[in-house]
C-alpha cells in the first residue's frame, strides 16, 4: 500500500526489547541493569536470559530492528517518489524526519549508545547507518548531475542533512508549537537550501 512509510503506530517490539528501550532511554545503557529490564518485562532474570542472553544482546536486538525499519521506510519512500531526484530527495528527507520524530526513543538510543556497542556488532550497525547515508548522498549527486541542486559538496550536504534529521529525535514534541507536517515542511525547506535547490 502506497504511503505506508509515513504511518506510525506504537512500536511493535518484543516485550524484552520494549522493556530495554524504556530503561535505556531513562537511564542509559550503562545505567541500566538486567534486573531492571527483567522487572519492566515482567520476567525473571533467567526468563529474560532465555530470550536474550545478555544486556548487550538486548541493545543489539533493539538497534537491529530500529535500523531495518528505517532502511525499509526510506527505500519505500524513494521507490514511490519515482525517478526524479528532487522528488526522491523530498521523500527521503521526509522519511528521515518522520522516523526521528515518531520513533524518537529508538532513534535516540541508536545515536547516543553507539559507544556502548561491542566491537563485533559495531561494523554491522555502522553499515546499516552508512547505507541510509549513501541513499541520500546518491540522490543528491543525481540532482547535481541534472542541474537540480547546486551544492559543490554533495557528501558534505548529505551529512549536514542527515545530522539535522537525526537531531530531531532530541527535541521534537508532539504537543509543540508546530504540527508534525509543519515541522517537516520547515525542515525540508532547510534541507533544500543546503543542497542549493
Amino acid at each position: 500500500m502506497r504511503g505506508r512509510w509515513r504511518e506510525y503506530g506504537p512500536p511493535s517490539l518484543p516485550v524484552p526489547l520494549a522493556a530495554a528501550l524504556g530503561a535505556f532511554a531513562e537511564h542509559g545503557y550503562h545505567g541500566t541493569s538486567v534486573r531492571d529490564i527483567a522487572a519492566r518485562a515482567q520476567l525473571s532474570v533467567p526468563g529474560l536470559y532465555h530470550h536474550y542472553p545478555s544486556k548487550q544482546s538486548l541493545l543489539q536486538g533493539l538497534l537491529e530492528l530500529t535500523m531495518l525499519d528505517l532502511q525499509q521506510r526510506c527505500r519505500q519512500a524513494v521507490a514511490e517518489a519515482g525517478p526524479d531526484p528532487v522528488d526522491q530527495f523530498d521523500a527521503i528527507v521526509e522519511s528521515l524526519l518522520r522516523f526521528h520524530m515518531f520513533r524518537q526513543e529508538q532513534a535516540f538510543i541508536g545515536s547516543s549508545e553507539i559507544r556502548s556497542i561491542d566491537d563485533e556488532y559495531r561494523a554491522t550497525y555502522v553499515g546499516y547507518r552508512d547505507e541510509v547515508q549513501r541513499m541520500l548522498d546518491d540522490i543528491i549527486v543525481a540532482g547535481v548531475d541534472r542541474g537540480d541542486f547546486t551544492t559543490d559538496s554533495p557528501k558534505g550536504a548529505g551529512r549536514a542533512i542527515a545530522t539535522m534529521c537525526v537531531g530531531v529525535s532530541t527535541w521534537y514534541r508532539d504537543d509543540g508549537e508546530l504540527s508534525a507536517d509543519e515541522l517537516i515542511a520547515q525542515n525540508l525547506h532547510y534541507a533544500r537550501a543546503i543542497v542549493g535547490s
